[in-house]
């Protein structure tokens, strides 16, 4: 591994992928890069909620997005990287969240990926493919998912257990 991709989300469960990625990294002196993607649907709605507020000095545009996100990400990624020595970066952008991580990846030149998924049910997995899957899918490389429930309660996951690394 020489330089790897960690995706962070607003979950709870970024602190645990960021801290495995980078202590993997920082054990084979490999490069970080931190990716947080803010789906286009959440921009828009975050853009929209802004501008019913209706006061001109509010502005909520693509750079305004970035910034804040790229804030968030330095917070969890500084906080999970605490006592490591490594190498890393922050990388935000707004998309579809599976195209944005694979295009980050490749320009990027990563060679593995660190992404949280779910744990689904057998026909949650019938009815949609989800994010993680379409990554995994069209990565080439490996990819180290940390699954969680299905459920947005991450928390009532933690205290059962019920969360764990793939690779």
């Amino acid at each position: 591994m020489e330089r790897a991709l960690v995706v962070v989300s607003p979950e709870e469960r970024s602190h645990r992928i960021l801290r495995e990625a980078g202590e993997l990294a920082a054990g084979s002196g490999a490069e970080l890069v931190v990716l947080t993607v803010l789906p286009d649907e959440e921009f828009e709605r975050t853009r929209s909620a802004l501008a019913s507020v209706g006061s001109p000095d509010v502005v909520y545009g693509i750079d305004q997005a970035i910034e804040s996100a790229t804030r968030r990400a330095k917070r969890v990624a500084r906080e999970a990287f605490e006592g490591l020595d490594l190498d890393y970066r922050i990388v935000a952008d707004i998309g579809p969240e599976a195209d944005t991580i694979l295009e980050t990846a490749r320009w990027e030149g990563c060679d593995h990926l660190f992404i949280a998924g779910r744990r689904r049910s057998p026909a949650g997995k019938l009815i949609s493919r989800d994010m993680t899957q379409s990554v995994m899918l069209n990565f080439d490389g490996p990819v180290t998912v940390l699954l969680g429930e299905e459920s947005s309660d991450d928390a009532k996951g933690k205290k059962e257990g019920k969360s764990g690394l793939l690779a």
